[in-house]
């Protein structure tokens, strides 16, 4: 079979994607949003979810604009910059930016129309948000493999060298480049995004819930709008940008090291093994949609029958893209192609075991969640112990479902061998892991995108005053939400940390290419430049723990973790402290509210957290980009290894415990509010409350960007690779 005509698959599957998320977004538009008070509603919404992106799009393109200039600058006039890096970065935050927005719009006229569809069954709530869901994840992966397909075939046009090998190589770390502008999209739109909905959620829960005994989403509570559009901007838009960018990555980190895997072995294999990751990617995004298709349920379905049928349409995905992949790697005809299928097989299963766990630790059909809602009888000190607890514990499984992955698909891809000189086609099938990982992003992340509409949903259905028996649906559909938006979370952390591993690998290929464009003469252990494997660049470059500048490239790559926490936590904070006065003040200064006479100032709240998340989302935002620039200047290429190394060694276990101490919080609450241990109201309440607030800002803002930062840096050093050859110091 002619490899180039299967290339075509790529392209054609992306506008598939993109044709049935407009299919699902057309359908969705076309149902009812209820009553004239709840569109009213939805309409409050989305205009502030609208008025909150264009101003974070506002800064974010002053970013790009000086980043672009400075990669212009670095590349037509030092020459130590690929040409086409400006250009690449542009796009990369584009179509983040992009996926996102698309992702948001859909679910702010999504919500309303699933508490409507609620109002029916059960089953047309679930089908109406979890079809809204899909649309992002069909445009995530959509317009990513669009991106990746349409880069490959102007740099494929447009670049001349002499030897072949070095073409591709050089075309897919220039691709590459790009997953920088969308790592930095995504953390603008997941730090800004996480600081305004996590300061209206917490202004809203601790004045309104504890203060007042008013339920979750009372139209009389000043923050509720605000807190609905934060779903919005945070979870909905964050998280598109979040893994398109995880999506792209694990795809180009994978096709840059099979360039350099099998380089000796021939242009037709070297492209073979740069196709293969685009081709599993596409056969995803069929088997995708044939599992949203899958996904519906019973009318007296409870939380466990809701996650069964979610869980059925990723599964059966799963299952199908195993087959697929042993026959898109025989086709393919790639050196030991068994290898690889299973190596794509552990990083499902890696996958799968994350998302298990996740579920098992944060969802309230189990018992450590439970446990932290028993907790709440001796007071909110010790369900915050509890759930950090609880956190802590639940970083064991995910680590050692990565670790095992890692070890199993380097082994099956090298053949069993330990070998230095198979060193790069090992870490070539942990990075297809990756790819195998993200493989059915498209169904996965409509799971996610399904839980904030279902909160939206509910929150619209409180405020538009809907029977209770649509409120208890509503409530349902919530509930699973959490789970599935927390199984996310430790998905999009546990891709997170196979695909940096890839990238670290990537960022030692972009160092052969800078040498090769500046100092193409150099000598590595007796071998040309494209000889050598990574083995030989750690020996050059002195990458080994008994360096200092790598020891000390680690320290400062584990503190990057906990300072971007403390930065993004301590954002929330102050911007929640704000709202929290502001809803007090209004409660106490506009006579009537609580009785329901006068309608609060919902426009105040939302200014008030959209200014919050755009004065503090700059800074933690700009650090994650300065810091590998600085420790590649300062301690060189062995630094900047140490420097990735400790980012994600530190950031993904604390990115575990904060997602899932977050999570089993917010559920505990869930939990109480069932009717279990007292019930809505209680000082048992009261105290889960105060808990799952000081997890809002854990799982929603600072651990889910941990992921980005991690990936973020590996892109800054990759794209900064040829200034840390010409300047370092050390």
């Amino acid at each position: 079979m002619d490899f180039n005509v299967l290339f075509w698959f790529v392209p054609a599957a992306a506008a598939l994607a993109l044709a049935f998320a407009a299919y699902f977004y057309k359908q969705m538009k076309a149902e009812s949003e209820g009553t004239e008070r709840m569109a009213y509603i939805a309409k409050a919404v989305r205009q502030g979810a609208m008025a909150y992106l264009k101003q974070q799009y506002k800064v974010v393109t002053i970013v790009f604009v000086g980043c672009a200039a400075v990669f212009a600058i670095m590349a037509y006039v030092f020459k130590i910059q690929n040409e086409w890096v400006p250009f690449a970065f542009l796009t990369g935050g584009f179509f983040s930016g992009l996926s996102g927005f698309f992702g948001m719009k859909t679910a702010t006229y999504a919500s309303a129309r699933t508490a409507n569809a609620a109002r029916n069954s059960m089953n047309s709530g679930l089908r109406m948000a979890f079809r809204s869901g899909a649309v992002m994840g069909l445009v995530v992966v959509g317009l990513g493999l669009l991106d990746i397909s349409v880069w490959y075939l102007i740099l494929d046009a447009c670049v001349e060298t002499a030897n072949p090998a070095v073409k591709l190589c050089f075309i897919t770390t220039t691709m590459l480049t790009f997953g920088m502008g969308a790592s930095t999209q995504a953390l603008f739109a997941r730090v800004g995004g996480g600081i305004y909905t996590k300061a209206a959620d917490v202004g809203a829960d601790l004045v309104g819930k504890t203060e007042y005994n008013i339920p979750e989403d009372d139209p009389r509570n000043p923050a509720t709008i605000a807190d609905n559009v934060g779903d919005n901007v945070g979870d909905v838009a964050g998280m598109g940008a979040d893994l398109y960018e995880s999506y792209c990555g694990s795809i180009l980190s994978t096709a840059a090291l099979g360039a350099a895997a099998f380089a000796q072995d021939g242009v037709e294999m070297q492209t073979k093994a740069v196709f293969a990751p685009m081709l599993i990617a596409a056969v995803g995004i069929v088997l995708s949609i044939i599992g949203i298709f899958s996904v519906r349920t019973s009318e007296d379905a409870n939380i466990k029958k809701l996650l069964s049928a979610l869980s059925r349409g990723t599964n059966l995905s799963s299952i199908l893209i195993v087959i697929a992949t042993f026959g898109i790697l025989y086709a393919l005809g790639i050196e030991n192609w068994i290898g690889l299928s299973f190596a794509v097989v552990v990083g499902l299963i890696v996958g799968i075991v994350i998302g298990q766990a996740t579920e098992y630790y944060t969802s309230q059909s189990y018992k450590p969640t439970r446990q932290v809602s028993e907790s709440g009888l001796t007071g909110p000190a010790t369900v915050i112990i509890s759930g950090m607890g609880l956190g802590m514990l639940s970083t064991a499984i995910p680590v050692i479902a990565v670790v095992v992955g890692i070890l199993l698909s380097y082994m099956l891809a090298t053949g069993f061998s330990m070998n230095p000189e198979d060193i790069t086609i090992g870490l070539y099938g942990i990075a297809i892991a990756s790819v195998g990982m993200l493989s059915t992003l498209g169904i996965t992340l409509a799971t996610d995108a399904y839980g904030p509409i279902a909160d939206n949903a509910g929150g619209n259905a409180e405020m538009s005053g809907l029977e209770p028996e649509v409120r208890r649906r509503t409530d349902a559909l919530d509930s699973l939400g959490n789970t599935t938006a927390a199984t996310g979370k430790g998905f999009a952390i546990g891709s997170a940390a196979l695909t940096a591993l890839a990238l670290l690998a990537s960022y030692i290929e972009e160092i052969r290419i800078a040498m090769e464009r500046s100092m193409p003469e150099v000598i590595i252990n007796g071998k040309a430049l494209m000889d050598a494997n990574i083995f030989d660049f750690m020996q050059y470059f002195n990458v080994t723990l008994m360096n200092p500048t790598v020891l000390c490239g680690v320290f400062v790559g584990a503190m990057m973790a906990f300072l971007f926490c403390g930065l993004t936590m301590n954002a929330v904070g102050r911007a929640a402290q704000k709202m929290v006065t502001e809803v007090r003040r209004q409660f106490t200064e506009i006579k009537g509210i609580l009785e329901g006479k006068a309608e609060p100032d919902y426009s105040r709240c939302v200014e008030i957290s959209t200014r919050g998340a755009q004065q503090e989302m700059i800074f933690p935002s700009l650090l994650a980009i300065i810091v590998p620039i600085v420790i590649g200047v300062v301690l060189g290429v062995a630094g900047v290894v140490g420097l990735l190394i400790g980012s994600l060694s530190a950031g993904f276990m604390l990115a575990v415990f904060l997602a899932n101490a977050g999570g089993a919080w917010d559920n505990a609450k869930k939990y109480i509010e069932e009717g279990n241990f007292g019930g809505k109201g209680s000082d048992v309440h009261k105290a889960t409350v105060v808990g799952d607030t000081v997890g809002d800002p854990c799982k929603d803002t600072s651990g889910p960007s941990l992921n980005i930062l991690i990936k973020l840096m590996s892109m800054v050093s990759i794209v900064m690779a040829g200034l840390t050859l010409a300047y370092s110091i050390l």
